[in-house]
């Protein structure tokens, strides 16, 4: 496959903003347009429809929705408008979900559930009279979507570190995404992991980006965007040692809400592992060495920059066809 590249948005927006921020990335180049499906902010789906009727090219889904806020019924049916609108340029990303401890949900078993809803959108998708019978979720049967722009076999990609997660589900995910990471390691320790299973699945890798001509800026404001996000993901990386009494800082000041505490406990080093962040040459040599890992692609997460607008301008006018030419050569 040609390395791809594509950029991610958070719904965090006017809803007439989506349009023309993606028109803008899929002039740039880009290959693809995700949006994240973060708890707490707008569901992905309207956004999408948006970006769907501005675009032409890209690929577009939402990274990612879990079975445990959103039936699988109700995931299947947005997807396939999504695609319908898009004339067939749909993914949908499925995630087992993080801070669901925040809606009180506990699921007992969320391995087997996130499996069973990716099969039963696929059932549903497939338009499948058949009844459903899972242990989490059922249909009938009798019965199916009730319209006919449906495209049965929308490529699904799973985000997930776990590897029982993404064993189990392997065989209905296209692609495995490892989110909030910026580590050639973790990359290669993916890779092989899916060769021993003789898998064929992609990998995507996509974080918090941020870049500016000013360097220093662009890390210090990716150190308070990072945040968020390192108490769950830092220690999921097996290939990256924290020290326990930074990674424990981090979560606290967190539990919080203190986000000026948290970045006291994130270094530099520490942060090139989890984001990309730094001036667009910095950006660009972070692309590269995850291209070598054996990536299949890279996704520059939000907020971009220290404004979304000049962030998307150098990566767009200056990382992304830097990082084409050298991967071309």
């Amino acid at each position: 496959m040609v390395p791809q590249i594509s950029i991610a948005f958070q719904t965090d927006k006017p809803l007439s903003a989506y349009g023309s921020l993606a028109e803008r990335a899929e002039s740039y180049g880009f290959d693809g347009v995700s949006v994240y499906n973060d708890m707490l902010y707008q569901p992905a789906w309207l956004p999408l429809l948006e970006i769907a009727r501005h675009t032409r090219r890209v690929r577009i889904g939402p990274a990612a929705v879990n079975p445990f806020t959103s039936h699988p019924i109700n995931i299947a049916g947005n997807v396939a408008i999504i695609d319908a609108a898009s004339n067939g340029r749909a993914y949908c990303g499925f995630a087992r979900g993080a801070w669901l401890d925040f809606l009180g949900l506990n699921p007992s078993k969320p391995i087997s559930a996130l499996r069973e809803a990716m099969a039963c959108v696929r059932h549903l998708l497939r338009r499948d009279e058949n009844p459903f019978i899972g242990e989490h979720f059922r249909i009938q049967g009798g019965d199916s979507l009730r319209w006919q722009e449906i495209r049965p076999d929308i490529p699904f990609l799973l985000g997930s570190w776990g590897r029982k997660t993404i064993e189990a589900c392997l065989p209905l995910a296209a692609e495995i995404k490892l989110g909030g990471t910026a580590n050639p390691g973790a990359v290669r320790d993916l890779k092989s992991f899916l060769k021993q299973r003789s898998a064929d699945a992609e990998v995507v890798v996509g974080a918090v980006t941020v870049v500016d001509k000013d360097g220093s800026a662009a890390r210090d404001h990716a150190r308070r965007e990072a945040a968020l996000y390192l108490p769950v993901v830092a220690g999921l990386d097996s290939t990256v040692m924290i020290e326990a009494d930074r990674l424990n800082g981090i979560r606290e000041a967190m539990q919080q809400y203190d986000v000026e505490k948290a970045v006291t406990y994130i270094s530099d080093d520490l942060l090139s592992k989890f984001v990309f962040a730094g001036t667009p040459n910095e950006i660009i040599v972070q692309t590269l060495e995850l291209f070598a890992a054996g990536v299949d692609r890279v996704e520059f997460g939000t907020p971009h920059g220290l404004s979304s607008e000049s962030g998307l301008a150098l990566l767009g006018e200056i990382v992304l066809p830097e990082v084409r030419s050298a991967l071309s050569r």
